[in-house]
């Protein structure tokens, strides 16, 4: 796997090979071993089967959950964080992540006529996207049938998801490039921060300092960004994963409240009421 800087964040790219049409990667591993923040000149295919957490996507940052699947375009940096409490009977998650060089769709273009419109029609999309609808629950069966089939097979089956997802409607965009555009950057910089030490005390001196600003700079920055404060938004992205927590885990809300990120429950309930009008503990129930 190569290794490159972006920002100062490793980016690793998937391996070209030569025995193979494209790459195929079902994982089956503890929560914190995933890829880091990274980008290639390929296109990415994403099955989250076990998990959930967080992800950067270009510039959103979003919140995800077990069953999702994802396209995402050449040179779109991404990376999902995995919350610790969320995993199967082993303590693992677990993913498939198929990767498609550009070339190889240019000459499946020019060797096979009846591929020419479908894998145009992907070529054409440049946004990242999540499936939605009948759609993702045929992309979820065939490639879960995968992991299972030999090259000969999954290169059919690779067919088949071409077809699929070239025309697909039922979809919504989870990510768009980076422009080359200092401010974008440097506050996708700030958002991988949030993604890494949300669940601890982030105070204001630390992350200012880890993007290289002063404290009154990086607030009028961010204000300027995001139309909201730091705090705020801090606030409002632990609130959406204590979220997910709550409706893919068993913990308890007090070890809900601790593990994204609040120390004080009477503190997590009020504003997680005031953010959702309900309380944690109807939001599960509902």
């Amino acid at each position: 796997m190569i290794t490159k800087s972006f920002n100062g964040t490793k980016l690793k790219y998937y391996p070209t090979t030569k025995n193979n049409t494209f790459h195929f990667d079902h994982v089956h591993i503890i929560w914190n071993q995933q890829v880091p923040l990274h980008q290639q000149q390929t296109w990415e295919l994403s099955y989250i089967i076990t998990g959930s957490g967080a992800r950067i996507i270009g510039d959103v940052v979003e919140n995800f959950s077990k069953g999702e699947i994802i396209l995402i375009p050449p040179n779109i940096p991404h990376c999902w964080s995995f919350d610790e409490s969320v995993h199967d009977a082993e303590g693992k998650i677990e993913n498939i992540t198929i990767v498609i060089e550009n070339d190889f769709l240019i000459s499946c273009k020019n060797l096979f006529p009846e591929l020419f419109s479908s894998i145009s029609e992907l070529q054409s999309n440049e946004n990242a996207v999540s499936f939605q609808g009948r759609l993702l629950e045929e992309l979820q069966v065939l490639m879960s049938s995968m992991i299972h089939q030999d090259s000969i097979e999954r290169l059919s089956s690779f067919i088949k998801l071409l077809k699929l997802i070239s025309y697909c409607k039922e979809m919504h965009i989870v990510g768009r490039p980076i422009t080359e555009n200092k401010k974008e950057k440097k506050l996708q910089e700030i958002h991988l921060f949030i993604l890494r030490n949300f669940q601890g005390n982030i105070r204001l001196e630390e992350i200012s300092k880890s993007v290289g600003m002063q404290k009154s700079s990086f607030c009028v920055f961010f204000k300027r960004m995001t139309g909201k404060s730091f705090f705020t938004y801090l606030t409002e992205f632990r609130i959406e994963s204590s979220c997910q927590m709550l409706l893919k885990t068993k913990l308890s809300v007090a070890e809900i409240c601790i593990a994204s990120g609040f120390n004080d429950i009477p503190y997590y309930n009020r504003v997680f009421k005031k953010i959702k009008n309900i309380t944690p503990t109807q939001y599960r129930k509902q």
